[in-house]
């Protein structure tokens, strides 16, 4: 049956609302740096490479087949790529919209289960959320895991609480199917079927009366393997008919290694089982996590009641950080995608909640510490305190106008908020912390972040005849690249010295060719060599060009053929495409 909500037009006032909300907190600045590391370059690079060569499939990383995620999130770099013409605006589009998709499904979900009022609080609190703002920001996969499993959550929800709705159902199985090649967690929204199990079984309220037996319960493993079938089967098709070595490599990576293993056997990320309740939810899910003293009470209500319209999605989200707390591999941003699941929960309290005095002086307080924070950091640097000045100096900032303008914006949000309306603190400082980094910020540390002016002096003191060669190379480097270059393999750490040697071997086989190389990879086969010119620190860490010749024990254990030639790229960061490639 269909309730009141469901049945009341949709409220456009509440859409200007949430897309107001999206253009300060997300979408502010867009368009005015280029990819940061870790994870950016990496994906704009595999993106733009896909546009270049036509291969959509098979994802490469400087030539190099790249297995560590399935390709959907690079597919839609790619298209929007292709459509736009600019990698600045592109890399973040993909992150942007599903920011957007999963404000509107939190609150459409939320307004057919608890009314107007509570969805538009639910959604405007989702939206004022610190990660799910950090996250949605960036170009990570995350944001477009996070719409993916909500998408799943909310078809699931429409048949389980307010169906039958059987296409629902199949959209909600589809949804973890393409997240599952987005992400391997992608079928994280199927477990919701395990609270819903229990709870139709104890006879709780709330839950839509769906015959137990038929047919139709098939539909979502139908839908599921379906939407992973569409880049799955190509896949599989494509290794068998190459019948090559590396694809066969990349098929048991990408399948096995970087999808079970990741899981149940991290290699990587390792931390204690309770680091998501000390150190992530406490700060990231602000203000969830301070506004969980007034929601605990309304849950507890609604467990008492036997209310499956709260508690079941409940249950999924602590079904969500069971699963990533069991895993020894973890990342906060891993648990981003259980916090829409939690607005929705909340929404039917969120309007009572938000008339409290003590909720608004907890919003005065909170965003105060975050006025507080920039201004005592602007004074700071207005003083010159050195380790300030460090700090700023190697993020580019040489003055301290941009980081006062930071504060001087938050600190006028805060005091609007104290004359007009206290409960808005919070919002307004964090829009006012997102729109002032976007322009007074981030364009001024973008050359030294994104690696740009690093790679800048590179190529202008490497001759335009000599060859360049990249040993251990960060996928930053390869945005800004304006000729053919040569690199030996992407993420060669695994195979110990091997990439060294294969580098110095390349070295050696003809004149007129440069390594950029770091300087912790010099030794053995590059330090004794009278040709090492310092071209300064990126990424951490300092570089050098070396040419000339190596040392030839250390040539001799190289090996020719793992050098790949990496052709003039056709989009180029901070520079349009050609019109012939548009």
């Amino acid at each position: 049956m269909r309730t009141p909500a469901a049945r009341a037009p949709f409220p456009w006032r509440d859409l200007v609302w949430i897309l107001l909300a999206l253009a300060v907190l997300v979408a502010s600045g867009l368009g005015l740096r280029d990819p940061w590391p870790a994870d950016e370059p990496r994906f704009a690079v595999v993106a733009r490479d896909m546009v270049a060569s036509g291969d959509w499939l098979f994802p490469r990383v400087g030539g190099d087949l790249y297995q560590d995620k399935p390709p959907l999130f690079m597919w839609l770099v790619a298209a929007a790529l292709s459509v736009t013409g600019s990698l600045r605006l592109a890399f973040l589009l993909p992150s942007l919209l599903a920011a957007g998709g999963t404000l509107l499904l939190v609150h459409d979900l939320a307004r057919r289960l608890a009314g107007r009022e509570a969805a538009l609080a639910a959604a405007l609190t989702l939206a004022c959320t610190l990660q799910f703002v950090l996250v949605s920001r960036g170009a990570q996969i995350d944001a477009t895991v996070c719409f993916l499993i909500t998408l799943g959550v909310y078809g699931f929800a429409r048949h389980l609480l307010l169906g039958p709705a059987w296409g629902w159902y199949f959209v909600g199985a589809a949804a973890s199917g393409l997240g599952v090649i987005t992400k391997g967690v992608g079928f994280l929204p199927l477990l919701i079927l395990i609270p819903y199990g229990v709870l139709r079984r104890r006879g709780w309220q709330g839950l839509a009366i769906i015959p137990r037996g038929g047919w139709r319960w098939a539909l979502a493993p139908l839908g599921f393997l379906l939407a992973i079938a569409l880049w799955l089967v190509p896949m599989l098709f494509a290794v068998e008919h190459r019948g090559l070595p590396e694809y066969a490599a990349y098929r048991d990576e990408i399948l096995f290694h970087q999808t079970v293993t990741r899981y149940a056997a991290a290699w990587h990320h390792v931390k204690a089982w309770y680091y998501y309740f000390v150190e992530v939810l406490p700060l990231l899910w602000l203000p969830w996590s301070l506004l969980a003293i007034w929601l605990v009470p309304y849950w507890r209500r609604a467990w008492l009641a036997r209310d499956a319209r709260v508690w079941l999605l409940l249950l999924w989200v602590a079904l969500v950080l069971v699963f990533f707390t069991l895993s020894p591999g973890k990342r906060g941003v891993y648990v981003l995608p259980a916090i829409p699941a939690l607005a929705i929960a909340a929404a039917g309290a969120l309007p009572a909640i938000f008339t409290r005095r003590a909720v608004a002086r907890a919003s005065l307080a909170l965003s105060g510490v975050l006025v507080v924070v920039f201004a005592a950091f602007a004074i700071a640097e207005a003083l010159r305190l050195p380790k300030v000045v460090a700090v700023l100096a190697e993020e580019g900032l040489s003055t301290e106008l941009p980081v006062a303008a930071v504060a001087i914006a938050c600190g006028l949000a805060w005091l609007a908020a104290l004359r007009w309306r206290r409960l808005l603190a919070w919002p307004l400082v964090l829009g006012a912390l997102a729109v002032s980094f976007s322009w007074a910020i981030a364009p001024r540390i973008d050359p030294v972040r994104s690696g740009r002016a690093f790679m800048q002096r590179v190529l202008a003191v490497v001759p335009p005849g000599d060859t360049l060669g990249l040993v251990a190379y960060k996928e930053q480097f390869l945005l800004y690249l304006d000729r053919p270059t040569v690199n030996f393999g992407h993420r060669r750490w695994r195979t110990g010295d091997a990439e060294t040697a294969d580098a110095a071997r390349w070295l050696a086989a003809a004149p007129n060719r440069v390594l950029l190389v770091p300087d912790a990879l010099l030794a053995p086969c590059f330090a004794g060599m009278a040709l090492i010119r310092p071209v300064g620190t990126s990424a951490g860490e300092p570089w050098s060009l070396v040419s000339g010749t190596p040392d030839l024990a250390c040539a001799a254990r190289g090996d020719t053929a793992r050098a790949i030639a990496y052709p003039s790229p056709a989009y180029v960061a901070s520079r349009p495409a050609p019109t012939h490639n548009r």
